[in-house]
């Protein structure tokens, strides 16, 4: 999870809010922004590109480690497990 101060989420959370009331969706409209962000603002140069890709990936990990697999337990219990 990306631990930040919390006196540096103030501007963060702001640019979330803006996305939010932009309608932005996670069917296209973030893949947009990500690339659009990375072919703008990430210097060309493999280290600087893996280290974009990597951020995402963790993001990726972090919402199926925090959310995903709570909300999975939580169905698990609502409907019962996979028979084996």
């Amino acid at each position: 999870m990306p631990y930040i101060k919390p006196e540096l989420r103030y501007k963060l959370d702001n640019i979330v809010c803006a996305m939010k009331e932009a309608g932005i969706r996670a069917d296209g409209d973030l893949n947009y922004i990500l690339y659009a962000y990375c072919l703008r603002n990430i210097t060309p140069g493999y280290a600087n590109y893996k280290n974009y890709c990597g951020e995402l990936r963790e993001c990726a990990n972090e919402i199926a480690r925090r959310l995903t697999a709570s909300y999975e337990d939580k169905k698990i219990e609502e409907n019962g497990d996979v028979d084996e």
